[in-house]
């Protein structure tokens, strides 16, 4: 491609600008910047095109030498820019020279400072680096506080701290060393001085500085030993409570869980602790609870047995709960099986008793301190001693005393040293025997048993009868037989083997049979044959299985059988030794007969009475309608619109109607006590204004209190208010009552009417001043139809009391009288505050 010249000269033209500024920049010496012109100017790369560039002094260069020029131009600038990098550089240099020189003397100057407050003598700092086991150690201690200054002695934690306090440090440096976990804790010198010990790491470093204490920081430091050590023993405690299967648990001061074992939580069907805390499981219930919470409001701790369901069974626990400013805490023990196994041995020891009761041996039983604590009935009846002086649990030495001054027990030559002899069996291992002869002609063998835990069980045998059988032996077998065939008590005795050693006359007799029917050696199954058509088989399966049987315990068996002819025996079993068995008939035909006649005639008068009770009720029923008819025309005859009443027939209808009312009143008590006496009278519970009863009361008597000048002094206790009574029933009680001190108050006295409140009964008093009645008469004085006239202006029926003392009991109250002859009556009825809501017969 070929450019024309008069192109060049149009394009420098263009240009000219552009070699204006390069000449400025080559005449200040500013070479850096000519190459970058060089490069970026289309003209110079127009004339590079061309091969050949003109200046602007008019000399021609060549692009060579225009691209040596630029290279030299860049690698001056180049040198002149290294050259004021590094002078900057090393400007830098010193200068951050300068400040580590500083920073070293300042470290320096700390070190040495940090040196010589390490080097004070109250503290000293124990350093390891990495896992090296041999430590770095700075710093002294006073040795007045017991701290050894050697390095060895020192590192020998053991010979100079507590106990304690060395299981404390080495278990704290082995975490720090270990886990790098610090710590801050306070130990104790072997001469009571406090240290405070810090444990830190740094880098790779593990440092424990211990510290001297001043007084402040002393007591500081036996309040964080003493904390650590409340915290460890809490621990160790909780530890202990969580490894026994007794529920236990703590409370804040609100009451409210804060703590509960596993074995709480397991009793209360949760799997874990802090579950039961948040849910506030409770072990028992809330009336339980309230009991807990009385208790320790008053005693501050409550200690008791308590039930409670423990997975669907009922348990009995021992619960413990005690109360402080901050909580309460509890612990409960399961008794379950302790109680039963207490009833069993209560009911093991009663077995017992009574077994001993039945004995025909004496025995006693004395305690460590030689007081008797049981006897049977065999021991009073040998020694002719009440029961009230037995209860008295009498010392064993006046016992012994007393058969001597009873004349019982001989004399001896030294009672002093017998009687201590005898009482050393309480020193005894072993047991001892002696044989007592008794100024009565009795022989005992006495034997007394040492118990393991004190005390001694005195036996006495009484060889008496047993000397005088060895002794009459051959007599009495020659006896025997007459006694027993003179028997009217049927008898026969049966070997072991089931046949029959001797029977009398009267088995056979009893049962119908021939006496050359039985003979000796006949078995019982033959017998039962003979005898089962005039009886019931059952009773002679029983029979064979009792004599035949080879049970251990042989039991004695009683009761009635009845012939086909109609006699009724008495039977009874009895195991003799050797295996024999005697069985016994008597003829019980009469005694049951008269049993039959009683029960007979006990129904009989049960029926009467209710007879009885029928015909009460259906008489006052059938009197009180008539009645109501002669008072309704008494009043009507009483009336103008029946025509005028001369005063005789005026008094005259008066007293019928006075009569009349009496009667009714009668009749009414009569009905209401036959309403009590069936049980079927009701109650209509409301509340029972105590004011507005007694004024009703007062009303129904007012009258006859004005008739003979009596004042009726009401008093009435603050905040009686009301309770829950059938109203009409109380206000009949209270005019029942006020009607009778009317009856006996003297002209011109004061009858007193009280209530009040006593806990939960309402009560009222009616104090009358009359005649009163003698002891013997109050014990009568409410049965019906028993007036007491002795000073009354009127002869009742006498059922005014008996009404009040039914109606109370009624409510389920009592009615009590004090009076005495000379110093009128007081007549005190206590009715419950909630009566009770169903109907009951009087008793």
């Amino acid at each position: 491609m070929k450019i024309g010249t008069s192109d060049v000269r149009s394009k420098h033209a263009a240009h000219g600008p552009v070699l204006d500024r390069l000449r400025r920049i080559l005449a200040k010496g500013t070479s850096s910047a000519l190459p970058v012109l060089l490069m970026s100017s289309p003209s110079a790369r127009a004339q590079d095109a061309l091969g050949k560039i003109t200046t602007p002094f008019g000399v021609e260069v060549g692009t060579f030498e225009v691209v040596q020029f630029a290279i030299f131009l860049g690698a001056m600038g180049a040198a002149l820019l290294s050259a004021g990098w590094l002078i900057r550089e090393r400007s830098r240099i010193a200068q951050e020279n300068r400040q580590l020189r500083d920073k070293v003397a300042d470290l320096n100057v700390t070190v040495q400072r940090n040196e010589a407050l390490l080097n004070l003598k109250d503290q000293r700092v124990i350093v390891w680096e990495g896992a090296s086991s041999t430590p770095n150690l700075i710093g002294t201690l006073p040795p007045e506080i017991g701290v050894p200054e050697g390095r060895a002695l020192f590192l020998a934690f053991g010979r100079w701290l507590r106990v304690d306090s060395v299981t404390l440090l080495d278990r704290s440096i082995s975490a720090l060393r270990e886990k790098a976990r610090p710590f801050d804790i306070a130990v104790e010198t072997s001469k009571g001085a406090p240290l405070e010990v810090q444990g830190r790491t740094s880098g790779g470093y593990a440092i424990v500085r211990f510290i001297n204490l001043g007084e402040t920081r002393v007591a500081q430091a036996l309040l964080k030993s003493e904390n650590y050590q409340l915290n460890e023993a809490v621990t160790t405690l909780r530890g202990l409570l969580e490894s026994i299967d007794m529920p236990s648990w703590s409370r804040d001061g609100d009451g409210r869980l804060n703590w509960v074992n596993m074995a709480y939580a397991k009793a209360v069907d949760v799997r874990d602790p802090q579950i039961a805390i948040r849910d506030g499981r409770e072990l028992f219930g809330a009336q339980a609870r309230e009991k807990i919470e009385r208790d320790k409001v008053a005693n501050r701790r409550f200690q008791d047995q308590l039930s409670t369901v423990v997975g669907g069974d009922r348990h009995v626990f021992r619960v413990t709960d005690v109360a402080s400013s901050a909580g309460s805490a509890g612990l409960a023990t399961d008794v379950s099986e302790v109680e039963l196994i207490r009833e069993e041995f209560k009911r093991t020891v009663l077995n017992h008793s009574d077994t001993l009761d039945q004995l025909n041996t004496a025995v006693a039983m004395f305690d460590a301190n030689r007081k008797l604590q049981f006897h049977n009935q065999a021991f009073a009846k040998l020694w002719g001693l009440d029961m009230a002086f037995l209860e008295s649990s009498p010392d064993n030495a006046m016992l012994l005393d007393r058969f001597r001054s009873d004349g019982i027990l001989p004399e001896q030559q030294d009672w002093r040293r017998w009687k201590e002899t005898v009482l050393a069996a309480y020193h005894s291992v072993e047991s001892q025997e002696h044989i007592w002869y008794l100024t009565d002609g009795r022989t005992l063998r006495v034997i007394v048993n040492p118990q393991p835990k004190g005390g001694v069980t005195w036996v006495f045998e009484n060889l008496t009868e047993k000397l005088e059988l060895q002794s009459r032996y051959n007599t009495l077998i020659k006896v025997q037989g007459q006694t027993l065939d003179h028997l009217a008590e049927g008898v026969a005795v049966f070997g072991s083997d089931g046949k029959i050693r001797l029977s009398n006359p009267a088995f056979a007799s009893l049962w119908s049979l021939k006496r050359e029917q039985i003979s000796e050696g006949m078995h019982i199954s033959a017998i039962r044959r003979l005898c089962e058509p005039v009886s019931d088989a059952a009773h002679w399966e029983t029979f064979v299985t009792t004599v035949t049987g080879f049970d251990d315990e042989r039991l004695s068996l009683s009761g009635h059988l009845e012939l086909s002819s109609g006699k009724i025996l008495y039977y009874a079993t009895a195991p003799l030794p050797n295996g024999q068995t005697m069985l016994t008939f008597v003829d019980v035909t009469d005694s049951v007969q008269v049993e039959r006649a009683l029960k007979e005639k006990n129904e009989a008068l049960e029926r009467t009475d209710e007879l009885k009770n029928d015909f009460v009720q259906h008489v006052s029923y059938e009197l009180r309608s008539p009645l109501t008819n002669i008072i309704g025309f008494t009043e009507l005859l009483q009336t103008p619109m029946t025509g005028p009443l001369n005063d005789r027939q005026r008094d005259y209808l008066d007293h019928i109607g006075t009569s009349s009312s009496v009667l009714l009143t009668i009749v009414n008590d009569i009905l209401d006590l036959a309403t009590v006496d069936a049980g079927i009278m009701e109650l209509d519970i409301s509340d029972v204004s105590v004011t507005d009863a007694i004024a009703t009361a007062s009303e129904k008597v007012a009258q006859r209190f004005r008739e003979h000048n009596i004042l009726l002094d009401i008093r009435i206790a603050p905040g009686t208010g009301s309770f829950r009574a059938d109203a009409s029933r109380v206000k009949q009680v209270l005019s029942n009552l006020l009607s009778n001190a009317a009856n006996y108050a003297p002209e011109g006295s004061t009858v007193t009417l009280a209530c009040w409140r006593d806990q939960a009964e309402m009560v009222f008093s009616v104090k009358d001043n009359g005649p009163g009645m003698p002891d013997y008469v109050l014990d009568s004085i409410f049965k019906r139809f028993q007036p007491y006239p002795n000073g009354g202006r009127k002869r009742g029926a006498g059922l005014g009391l008996s009404i009040v003392k039914g109606f109370v009991e009624l409510h389920g109250g009592t009615v009590d009288i004090d009076s005495g002859a000379g110093k009128g009556t007081l007549v005190t009825c206590r009715f419950p505050v909630e009566a009770r809501t169903f109907s009951i017969a009087a008793e």
